[in-house]
C-alpha cells in the first residue's frame, strides 16, 4: 500500500565478539529473523548484515542493523556501523571481554559514535559474572563514546531484563540529536538485488537528507559514475512518496543491474559532493601514523577502499584511495591492518582536496597546512591555500553550511568567486608592473590583451579580470587592458603627429598620401597608437583625417541640396575620390548620412 512520508526512525546497529548472541539479541527484541542466509542460520554464525525493526513503548520505531561478530568479517561489520548512529554493544555475560570486543570497541571509537547501550547477554549461563564482566567492560570503553552508555543485563532466551533494555534505548534514542532533512544527500549502500517484476533494489541507512520518488541522483560505483531516477520506495516493508532520517530505506533503480552496484557504492545528490581520492587526515584514535604500515585498508561509509598512507608526524598523514569516494571535511574514516584484519585506529577528515605533491619540499609544506588546519574547517585557510576557490566548491568540500554566506575577513568575494585579499593584491600589482614595463620597452603597444592579462595572472575564471584591472586603476578597451594615460604616450612618434595634425587643420581634408606618411615616418604602429590616443582618425584605403573631419564635413554636406551625390560631395569638401568615399561611407557608419542608391545619399536630420 502506497503512503505518503515515512516517520523517522532510529537505527541502531550491533556490536561485540562472535557468538555473544547479538542476533538472538535483535530476534528477541524483534519477533524477526535478522540472519538472512540459510547458512548462517544453519551454522548459527553471522555472516553478513541482518536487519530487522520494532516499536518500542514510547511509540519510537526502531530499526536494527546487526553486524558479523568473527574477525573474518571485520569488513561487513564496519560496512553496518558506520552510518549507524547508535551502537548496542553486546558482552556476552559467560564469556565476559574478548579480542574482537576490543576490535568493535575500537570501530565504534573510530566512528566517533556517542549513543549507545551497552548489553550484558546471556546472564542466565553465568549470572555471578554480570558485575565483574561489565567491571571490565567499562574499562575497555573508557576514553570511548561509550564509556557512560548505560548497561542492561538480559537473557534473550529467558526474557530477562528485555523489558529493562526496551526503556533504556528509549530513553538514548530519546537523547540523540535530530538528523537533518534538507540539503544534499549521501546513501552509502550495504545490499543490491533484483526483484522480478521491480528489478534494481538497493539499500542502505539514510542519516540526512531527503529521499523523493522520482529522485534522479549520481550513482558512484565502483566503475564510475552514472545517473539513476529512484522508481519506488520503501522503508521497513512500507512503499512511501519520500522517506527522511534516520531510515533503513529500500530503493527500487531505474537503468542500471542489481550487478552493476556493489556495497560500498553510494547515491548522491548530482554535482554536490567533492569525488576525491586523495585526502588529508587527521589521527582521533589508535596507532601513531609512524607505525602504521604504508598499504591500509580504509573504511568510509560501507565503503572499504585500499589506500596508501604518507605519515607527517605522529598525527596527521596523506591518504591516497584507491578508488575515488564522496569525502568532506570532518567524516571519519576507519584505518584497518588488511593483513592482521585489526583497526589502526579513526581518522577524521582536514582536507578532502588537498594540493598535489610535485616538487620536493612540497612534502614539508603538506604537512605544515594540515597541522593548520581547523578540524571544525577553515575556509580562510581554504581561499588561502587556493588563492581563489568558487562558493559553490567550498560547499561541496563542507565547508560552507546552505545557510553560511558571509566571506571571512581577508576574503574578497567576486560573484560566485572567493579570492584572498593578499593574493588579489598580487594580481593588481603583477598587472600593473607588467604595464609599466611594456610602455617603457613599447610606448605605442596597446597594452596587454585581455587574454595575455589573464594568462600573466593564472586567472581561474576571465570574469576575475575586470575588478583586477579596476581596483588597480588601470583601464579596458578595445581588448586591451593599459595605464591610465598611456594612450597620449606616442614617444618618437609624438612630433611626426604633430607636424600631420598641423597640415590637415590648414586643410582638413586633404589626406597625406602613402609617401607623405612614410617621409614623416609613420607607418601602421605609429598611427594606431596615434589613433588610440584620439589625435588621429584612419578610414579604410589608407585615409588618415583628424578627428574632428567627420563633423566638419557634416557641416558642409548638410548645406547641399538634398539627396547628394558622391560628386557634389567631393567638390563641397574640397578633396578627392580617394577621401570622399571612405570618409563618407564612414559617416553611413555612424548613421550620420544614409546611402539611398549608388549615387545617392541624405543627411540624417
Amino acid at each position: 500500500m502506497q503512503a505518503g512520508r515515512a516517520e523517522p526512525v532510529h537505527v541502531v546497529a550491533t556490536a561485540g565478539h562472535v557468538d555473544c548472541g547479538k542476533s538472538t539479541l535483535v530476534r528477541a527484541l524483534t519477533g524477526m529473523e535478522p540472519d538472512r542466509w540459510e547458512e548462517e542460520r544453519r551454522r548459527g554464525l553471522t555472516i553478513d548484515l541482518g536487519y530487522a525493526w520494532t516499536t518500542l513503548p514510547s511509540g519510537r520505531d526502531v530499526a536494527f542493523v546487526d553486524v558479523p561478530g568473527h574477525e573474518r568479517f571485520l569488513g561487513n561489520m564496519l560496512a553496518g556501523i558506520g552510518p549507524a548512529p547508535v551502537v548496542c554493544f553486546v558482552v556476552a555475560a559467560d564469556e565476559g571481554w574478548q579480542a574482537q570486543s576490543s576490535d568493535h570497541r575500537d570501530a565504534v571509537a573510530a566512528l566517533g559514535i556517542e549513543y549507545g547501550v551497552v548489553v550484558l547477554s546471556r546472564v542466565d549461563r553465568a549470572p555471578g559474572r554480570v558485575e565483574d564482566v561489565l567491571a571490565r567492560t567499562r574499562r575497555e570503553l573508557a576514553g570511548t563514546g561509550l564509556q557512560d552508555a548505560p548497561a542492561v543485563a538480559v537473557s534473550a532466551t529467558e526474557g530477562t531484563g528485555l523489558a529493562e533494555l526496551r526503556a533504556t534505548l528509549d530513553d538514548v534514542l530519546a537523547r540523540v540529536p535530530s538528523p537533518t532533512t534538507t540539503g544534499r544527500l549521501r546513501l552509502w549502500l550495504d545490499r543490491s538485488f533484483t526483484i522480478t517484476g521491480s528489478g534494481t533494489v538497493v539499500t542502505g541507512t539514510l542519516a540526512a537528507g531527503t529521499l523523493v520518488q522520482g529522485d534522479r541522483l549520481q550513482l558512484l560505483g565502483h566503475d564510475g559514475s552514472r545517473p539513476v531516477v529512484v522508481r519506488g520506495l520503501q522503508s521497513r516493508d512500507t512503499s512511501y512518496t519520500s522517506v527522511g532520517p534516520v531510515n533503513r530505506v529500500a530503493l527500487n533503480l531505474r537503468d542500471v543491474s542489481a550487478a552493476d552496484i556493489r556495497r560500498g557504492d553510494a547515491l548522491l545528490t548530482p554535482e554536490a559532493w567533492p569525488i576525491t581520492g586523495v585526502l588529508g587526515i587527521q589521527r582521533v584514535t589508535g596507532v601513531a601514523y609512524t607505525d602504521v604500515p604504508e598499504q591500509i585498508m580504509v573504511h568510509a561509509g560501507t565503503a572499504a577502499v585500499p589506500a596508501r598512507l604518507r605519515p607527517f608526524g605522529a598525527d596527521h598523514a596523506r591518504l591516497v584511495l584507491d578508488r575515488r569516494l564522496p569525502l568532506v571535511l570532518g567524516d571519519r574514516l576507519v584505518l584497518r591492518d588488511p593483513g592482521s584484519r585489526s583497526v589502526l585506529g579513526g581518522a577524521q577528515i582536514l582536507d578532502a582536496d588537498p594540493p598535489a605533491l610535485r616538487r620536493r619540499g612540497d612534502g614539508v609544506h603538506w604537512a605544515e597546512r594540515l597541522a593548520d588546519l581547523d578540524a571544525a574547517g577553515d575556509v580562510l585557510g581554504e581561499v588561502a591555500g587556493r588563492g581563489a576557490v568558487q562558493e559553490q566548491h567550498l560547499r561541496r568540500l563542507g565547508l560552507l553550511s546552505a545557510h553560511d554566506a558571509e566571506a571571512p575577513s581577508g576574503v574578497l568575494v567576486f560573484g560566485d568567486w572567493w579570492v584572498h585579499a593578499p593574493v588579489f593584491e598580487a594580481w593588481q600589482h603583477r598587472l600593473r608592473t607588467a604595464l609599466e614595463a611594456l610602455q617603457e620597452r613599447d610606448p605605442l603597444a596597446p597594452g596587454l590583451s585581455q587574454g595575455a592579462a589573464r594568462d600573466l595572472l593564472k586567472l581561474p575564471d576571465e570574469r576575475l579580470l575586470a575588478p583586477v584591472v579596476r581596483d588597480a586603476g588601470l583601464e579596458q578597451e578595445g581588448g586591451h587592458v593599459r595605464l591610465p594615460g598611456s594612450r597620449a604616450s606616442l614617444g618618437a612618434a609624438g612630433s611626426a603627429v604633430a607636424e600631420l595634425e598641423r597640415r590637415l587643420a590648414a586643410n582638413a581634408f586633404h589626406a597625406p598620401e602613402a609617401d607623405e606618411l612614410a617621409a614623416l615616418g609613420l607607418g601602421v604602429r605609429e598611427l594606431a597608437a596615434a589613433e588610440r590616443a584620439g589625435r588621429l582618425l584612419r578610414l579604410r584605403d589608407g585615409v588618415v583625417l583628424l578627428p574632428t573631419a567627420p563633423a566638419l564635413a557634416m557641416r558642409e554636406l548638410a548645406r547641399l541640396e538634398q539627396p547628394f551625390t558622391t560628386s557634389q560631395a567631393r567638390q563641397v569638401l574640397g578633396t578627392t575620390r580617394r577621401v570622399a568615399v571612405p570618409l563618407l561611407e564612414y559617416l553611413d557608419s555612424r548613421g550620420w548620412t544614409q546611402r539611398l542608391d549608388a549615387g545617392h545619399r541624405t543627411v540624417v536630420r
